[in-house]
């Protein structure tokens, strides 16, 4: 009987202990992720039709909480110029949950994260209107238009603007973008409708900025031979006046297919090329010699260093996938990876970081959209510093680097990006899309290539040749000057 009596109570002990540590997880370790969760409305509807704290670009909102007249739910979320900056913002529905900053910032948002205990004390004892806190970005609100508006709205592409030293965006868009406002209406049928259209709409992803306008992880092209150039410099067996085997195609091992130059350029001119030449024409075949020398894992630890399959945390408070360099590598795949195509992958913020790191001397800083928090009475809560993510190469490789991006652009195939009396840094990239003619059309660089003040890193998808020549380079030189005239 006793033994009994004991079975039962070990029994009661450990279910109570599972009780215990489910109620445990959902209050503490899983709060956050079940708060945030987009599909999780509650937390939404207990907030719903309270006064929203603003999101501020340049000082003045681009969503606020607007009253509606009416006591059953008192203010209405309000996006203006909305598909200006839906890929940052994301939407707040209540039937739809929450997206991008709408979600990420939820706390400061609602006034209830642990920086404004005291204000939602205080608002409670006063019987005020519950209030939460005001966002403001470092988008430069000048220079987010600029880039959206060198989009075409008939293309599909992406643009991050930042400050390389300090990891400040100030500008990132993407084209096609939608309306946030149709899916955050009170009116339940209406979003249902926009929700349902903006799903179906090609192109439309709902945090485009970061991931790509289509939501996926894009080909590089040629922007990567950036990371073989500076794996080259590391392993040692390369230097500054290293001489190139460039053949107008390459026979790739193990396989009746060959690698092309680019044809556009003036690649064929040399059998051989310095690191210089085969940068400023953007040639193939000297880079695929770099990886089957070198071997896919010391390019992918070099890939790795810029950030490449790197668990992103919370960069920018925003979803956002670490670009992938693929494994298992055939050696007919390793020359093809080597220049950005097979299955390398990247985001437009990615490439940008990887720039970044380029042009501040080899340290990547963390990418950052938040300028500020303030409290409902004005007081700042939160006020982010500029943060080391990573060292991704010694100094010397990132200035030896920016040297030759600089010929790139002063006597390569980037002269569009060119910027009167500045020194430019820069790289294109062009990734074929199959047999279909078409190409992701890639533009990233920085300015003055002595003393970096903005990287810009552009991606048009689906383009031929010309016509991404035309809308990468050229739009890169307009942000640059516009940026350095501030």
């Amino acid at each position: 009987m006793n033994q009994a009596i004991r079975n039962a109570w070990i029994a009661l002990a450990v279910m109570f202990a599972l009780i215990l540590g489910s109620i445990s997880y959902v209050q503490v370790v899983g709060a956050d992720d079940l708060a945030s969760n987009q599909w999780n409305n509650r937390a939404i509807l207990a907030t719903f039709c309270q006064d929203r704290g603003a999101i501020i670009v340049g000082g003045q909102p681009v969503v606020q909480s607007a009253p509606t007249g009416t006591e059953s739910c008192k203010f209405q979320r309000k996006y203006l110029q909305p598909e200006l900056y839906a890929g940052i913002t994301g939407y707040y529905s209540k039937d739809y949950g929450s997206t991008g900053l709408e979600k990420s910032m939820n706390g400061a948002l609602t006034g209830q994260s642990d920086q404004l205990l005291f204000d939602r004390l205080k608002q409670l004892l006063l019987g005020q209107q519950p209030q939460g806190a005001s966002v403001e970005l470092t988008i430069d609100p000048a220079i987010q238009q600029l880039a959206y508006s060198l989009i075409p709205d008939d293309k599909r592409g992406s643009i991050v603007v930042t400050n390389p030293k300090t990891g400040a965006i100030l500008a990132m868009v993407s084209k096609p973008s939608y309306d946030p406002n149709a899916i955050a209406t009170h009116d339940q049928a209406a979003a249902q409708a926009a929700f349902t259209k903006i799903q179906g709409t090609p192109g439309i992803n709902l945090n485009q900025s970061v991931s790509g306008p289509t939501g996926a992880l894009l080909a590089p092209g040629s922007v990567f031979k950036l990371v073989d150039t500076t794996a080259a410099l590391a392993s040692g067996k390369y230097n500054k006046d290293s001489v190139l085997p460039n053949p107008a195609q390459m026979p790739l091992p193990g396989s009746t297919a060959t690698l092309p130059n680019y044809a556009g350029g003036n690649c064929y001119t040399q059998s051989e090329a310095s690191f210089a030449f085969a940068l400023e024409q953007s040639c193939n075949t000297p880079f695929a010699s770099i990886a089957l020398d070198l071997g896919q894992d010391a390019i992918g630890k070099q890939a790795e260093a810029f950030g490449f399959g790197q668990d992103a945390g919370n960069l920018l408070h925003l979803d956002y996938q670490a670009g992938q360099w693929p494994k298992g590598l055939d050696q007919a795949q390793l020359a093809q990876s080597a220049v950005g195509q097979f299955n390398t992958k990247a985001s437009p913020l990615q490439i940008a970081l990887m720039t970044d790191a380029i042009a501040n001397g080899g340290v990547q800083m963390k990418p950052s959209l938040i300028k500020s928090i303030t409290a409902p009475d004005l007081r700042v809560v939160d006020q982010p510093k500029p943060e080391v993510l990573r060292t991704s190469t010694t100094p010397d490789i990132a200035r030896q680097i920016t040297e030759w991006m600089t010929d790139v652009v002063s006597d390569g195939i980037a002269k569009g990006a060119a910027v009167p009396g500045v020194k430019v840094a820069g790289k294109t990239g062009t990734a074929e899309l199959g047999t279909s003619g078409l190409n992701n059309s890639w533009f990233t660089g920085f300015a003055p290539a002595d003393n970096p003040q903005v990287q810009v890193t552009i991606v048009i998808e689906g383009v031929d040749v010309l016509t991404g020549a035309k809308l990468t380079s050229p739009s890169a030189s307009k942000i640059f000057e516009a940026v350095l005239k501030k």
